[in-house]
């Protein structure tokens, strides 16, 4: 059995390992992670290799990584291999940390269920009362909002007080993206475009030259480029040229994963003819989502 120190070297090696993508790491990584000696580590490094937890990578970019038994022992699946379970903080995702475990851990009535999440990452950058939102999970498509109540470092688990557990509703994207498309022309100066933008409250919209999408503009956009003193350029000069687009008959559970994918916050929706139908962002669609699950 593991003691508790090397329980959370470990868990400090996996959540490093993640976010290096498959890169070894340093013994003096996971200390600084740790807040411990190196030496430490390295003395503790050693039991692990022993039991098989661990394998040593030689050279001077050499270090440690996990083995399939590290996962095992943590009870987590290699989340390399694995659909990643997206976290949420206060509605922004957080690109560090993945959940692989749900657990409800008392559901005496809807109004007072609690989940214990295990997750993969590094969470003490997370706080008691912070909001979480975990999901969609791959298979049932859950959805969950919760309130911190207590978190467990060593064995990386976060305790939820859940405030909703929702199943997305198998809808389509074009039943819930927003028709009433708001454009911007690519000839407007940024002025022009951040009055649209704030009269509409929207936080960005697409640009369209002849009847096509060319780019899609932001109000972070619009406020780097203020910062950097080029209140002059146009549209087209600070437009992002990355383009996301689904098809009007997409699912919106799908619709979901590719957001998380790509890390954006809107998709422009298409017909069978590449035609723009509507748009729909991350906000707007697990609000929609919210109002579906509901009126079922």
């Amino acid at each position: 059995m593991l003691t508790s120190v090397q329980k959370e070297i470990l868990q400090s090696l996996v959540n490093l390992y993640r976010k290096s993508e498959g890169k070894s790491i340093k013994g003096e990584e996971i200390a600084e992670m740790m807040n411990r000696n190196p030496g430490t580590i390295r003395n503790q490094m050693q039991s692990l290799r022993s039991l098989g937890l661990v394998k040593g990578v030689p050279g001077p970019r050499g270090g440690y990584k996990p083995t399939i038994e590290a996962y095992h022992n943590l009870n987590i699946s290699d989340v390399n291999k694995e659909t990643q379970v997206p976290l949420y903080r206060d509605g922004k995702l957080l690109q560090d940390l993945t959940v692989a475990k749900i657990e409800f851990t008392s559901i005496p009535h809807p109004g007072e269920c609690e989940a214990a999440i295990k997750a993969v990452g590094n969470i003490k950058s997370i706080d008691l009362g912070d909001k979480i939102r975990v999901g969609p999970t791959p298979v049932n498509k859950l959805v969950i909002n919760g309130v911190v109540v207590g978190r467990d470092d060593m064995d990386n688990i976060l305790l939820l007080d859940t405030t909703g557990i929702r199943s997305i509703p198998k809808k389509k994207v074009i039943e819930v993206a927003s028709q009433d498309l708001i454009t911007l022309d690519p000839r407007m100066n940024i002025k022009e475009a951040a009055q649209i933008l704030s009269n509409k409250d929207i936080e960005g919209a697409p640009v369209i030259n002849n009847k096509e999408v060319i780019g899609v503009l932001t109000l972070s956009d619009i406020t780097k480029s203020l910062a950097d003193n080029k209140e002059n350029l146009k549209v087209k000069d600070i437009m992002s040229h990355r383009i996301i687009t689904v098809e009007a008959d997409m699912m919106i559970a799908e619709a979901v994963d590719v957001m998380n994918k790509n890390n954006i916050g809107r998709l422009i929706v298409i017909d069978e003819q590449g035609e723009i139908m509507g748009i729909i962002t991350r906000t707007d669609l697990l609000n929609k989502i919210a109002d579906l699950t509901h009126d079922q």
